[in-house]
């Protein structure tokens, strides 16, 4: 019998035969030209100017957090981050001393709800907001760019689960002033480990160079660069060994790089099959709530929904080898180290909804059409539906 896997790893024949290519031509594996090459490529394809490979996307959340408090970008360090979310989006604002208020999710697109993100801002004046594109799907854009002039608080993306998703012309990660981007095993596109800043804004750029290595000025451009040099008198003997800001070593390599320029290649038909198997996922389960956002394309990461009878239905579809799982974190309120650290809590019904009936079901590459059909008649034999307005 098959296994329908969760996810699938997108590297095939072909990437290998570059990373023994690789490995045969170069005498040196670390951060270098390819890396540069794969940022370059990446950010054409987003559609944004400057891009920072880094070694995952938990990292690019991290780097992300600190480059706004050393850019001197936000208005205060009072942040609202989405209930329905990952623990790397939320867990660098916590390590990092900003003041994290969690907002709950909309009953559509499992993003940010802007009622109560509207709320939230009357109260509390945050000078963050971080959105999480769910499972390929987006936030309601036009209300919280709205909510983001009239409150003026900064925006980023996190969009590690919906690279190649887009609205109209624009892609998902383009749309705040930075986004970050994961290529973990199983993810759109794969570099073993990986990910991705990307931003237009040129100060954010070349601190995110700075930080990403130590602190360091010797991956800026040369404008940054003199002017630091500039700034604290530092000679030509110093400069590569001066520190300039409260770094990391996050770096990714070349090797990993290289897989990623091969990976870029597929992203398109990526998302083509993911929205195709959405599609039949939602044409065959009719009966059960789905996502819905506005969306020219969608680059799903996996088929979410809501069943009274969760445990039953993961169990039984254990059985037949189709995996499932929770919606995320489900409601990140309820986690541990959440209960340990944050103290302000809004209205979060929705994500406990969320966190008590969510399972999603598989879609990638390696999943046809007919396989889709198996999971749904499969999964519609055991499950029992529930949506938000039968609570």
């Amino acid at each position: 019998m098959k296994n329908y896997n969760l996810a699938y790893n997108t590297i095939g024949s072909n990437d290998y035969k570059v990373m023994e290519r690789f490995l045969k031509k170069r005498k040196y594996l670390n951060q270098s030209v390819y890396t540069k090459n794969f940022e370059n490529k990446f950010s054409k394809f987003l559609g944004t100017r400057n891009s920072v490979f880094v070694n995952s996307g938990s990292s690019a959340n991290l780097l992300m957090a600190q480059v706004l408090l050393e850019g001197r970008f936000l208005k205060n360090k009072t942040v609202v981050l989405p209930a329905v979310s990952w623990s790397t989006s939320v867990s660098p604002f916590i390590q990092l001393g900003y003041k994290v208020i969690l907002c709950d999710c909309d009953k559509y697109n499992l993003g940010l709800c802007t009622y109560d993100l509207e709320k939230i801002c009357k109260k509390f004046n945050p000078g963050l907001v971080l959105i999480v594109n769910v499972l390929g799907h987006a936030n309601n854009y036009k209300k919280i760019e709205y909510l983001k002039k009239k409150y003026k608080f900064e925006l980023i993306e996190d969009n590690c689960e919906s690279l190649g998703s887009g609205i109209g012309k624009k892609k998902l990660g383009t749309l705040g002033l930075a986004s970050s981007h994961s290529f973990y095993y199983g993810h759109h596109i794969s570099t073993i480990e990986g990910g991705m800043i990307s931003t237009k804004d040129r100060k954010f750029y070349n601190l995110a160079l700075a930080i990403r290595s130590h602190g360091w000025a010797r991956d800026m451009e040369k404008k940054f660069r003199l002017n630091l040099e500039k700034k604290f008198k530092i000679d030509e003997f110093k400069s590569f060994f001066t520190f300039y800001y409260s770094g990391f070593n996050i770096r990714s390599t070349d090797f990993n790089a290289c897989i990623g320029i091969e990976q870029i290649k597929k992203i398109h038909q990526i998302a083509k099959i993911r929205q195709k198997n959405f599609l039949r996922y939602k044409s065959n389960l009719k009966s059960f709530w789905f996502q819905k956002s506005d969306l020219s394309i969608l680059s799903s990461f996996g088929y979410a929904t809501f069943v009274k009878n969760r445990l039953e239905v993961y169990k039984y579809l254990k059985s037949k080898k189709i995996q499932s799982r929770p919606l995320i974190c489900g409601n990140i309120g309820q986690q541990p180290f959440i209960k340990k650290n944050i103290k302000t809590f809004f209205n979060l019904d929705n994500a406990k909804f969320v966190d008590k009936y969510g399972i999603y079901l598989p879609n990638h590459t390696n999943l046809s059409l007919q396989d889709i059909d198996f999971i749904s008649k499969k999964f519609s034999n055991i499950a029992q539906p529930i949506s938000f307005n039968e609570r």
